[in-house]
């Protein structure tokens, strides 16, 4: 913790971070940057007034004070898509802080966010997809290993599944029903289908595995027996993706994509595909589902009681 940050302040800070691992579930990797982020903006602060900012300093802060804080944070080299979500845990800081404390933190709550251009996650098409797939069950010498693979990311496409959610399969999940139940971000559980197709496709490389399927141990293993590196799902994936010239973007994560803009070209519903990815906010899942407007149209007067 930095000398620059009072010990008055450093107590509210991890107040605030336990409060969000304990109320909201939080990752930790999540907290800790949470934490950086607030750590430097007072240190800012610090710096800024020329004294140790306690409570009652901080509870003081005004909106030039939040405008040099911007400017230098962007001086800094920092973007505008990191100066945001930096401003967003000061802002989570501040409204848990000034509810504790009772004071009015609008001169934080108040600050924009610098806009920036959101990348927007680029699926593949069905066809694409599905020789993903099938590529990365053929890149491996082993039976075994192009199984595991296989499987993996028919479970990334078939399941809409993040490639941490799918390493993190236990054995005790086997054999895979008609659902199965996640476990995702920030400790959120959720309930999944899982098509004929990607139980099969587990199934096969469960048959082929060398190593037991204990109850507590992964279900996806190395080589070696342990726990399967996501680093080596992406590998393969980019050497299938070279193989069939897909660009840069065909990553194993754009097969979560892929399984979300499929399902609403088919007419699926989006808050129920924003229930099976697992995400908190129905934007995100907008954000993944890039179907066209015209296409969003058809599904549309096809299916809407009043279109016809």
């Amino acid at each position: 913790m930095s000398v620059l940050i009072s010990p008055a302040a450093r107590d509210a800070l991890e107040g605030w971070l336990a409060s969000s691992r304990a109320l909201n579930g939080t990752a930790e990797n999540t907290l800790t940057a949470y934490r950086g982020d607030v750590v430097d903006f007072i240190a800012f602060l610090t710096d800024y007034k020329g004294e140790a900012q306690g409570l009652a300093p901080l509870a003081r802060i005004t909106v030039p004070d939040m405008r040099a804080w911007m400017a230098q944070t962007r001086s800094g080299g920092a973007s505008a898509r990191s100066l945001a979500r930096k401003l967003s845990a000061v802002k989570s800081f501040y409204r848990w802080l000034a509810e504790r404390e009772g004071f009015e933190p609008t001169a934080v709550l108040s600050t924009r966010a610098p806009k920036f251009q959101k990348k927007l996650p680029r699926p593949l098409n069905e066809d694409a997809a599905r020789a993903m797939i099938d590529t990365v069950g053929q890149r491996s010498t082993q039976d075994w290993v192009g199984a595991r693979d296989m499987a993996v990311v028919t479970l990334l496409y078939g399941c809409g599944l993040r490639i941490s959610e799918a390493l993190g399969l236990m054995g005790r999940y086997l054999p895979l029903g008609e659902a199965v139940r996640i476990v995702g971000k920030g400790g959120k559980e959720r309930v999944v289908p899982v098509l004929p197709i990607a139980r099969q496709a587990v199934a096969r490389y469960v048959r082929l595995c060398p190593f037991d399927m204990e109850p507590d141990a992964p279900i996806f293993r190395g080589v070696r027996g342990g726990a399967l590196n996501a680093r080596l799902v992406q590998k393969v994936t980019e050497q299938a993706r070279m193989q069939l010239g897909l660009p840069a973007t065909a990553t194993p994560h754009a097969m979560r994509h892929s399984f979300a803009t499929h399902l609403l070209s088919a007419g699926g519903d989006l808050r129920a595909i924003q229930e099976l990815l697992g995400h908190a906010s129905l934007s995100t899942t907008q954000a993944y589902t890039s179907v066209d407007t015209v296409h969003l149209m058809k599904v549309y007067e096809a299916t809407h009681p009043k279109a016809g």
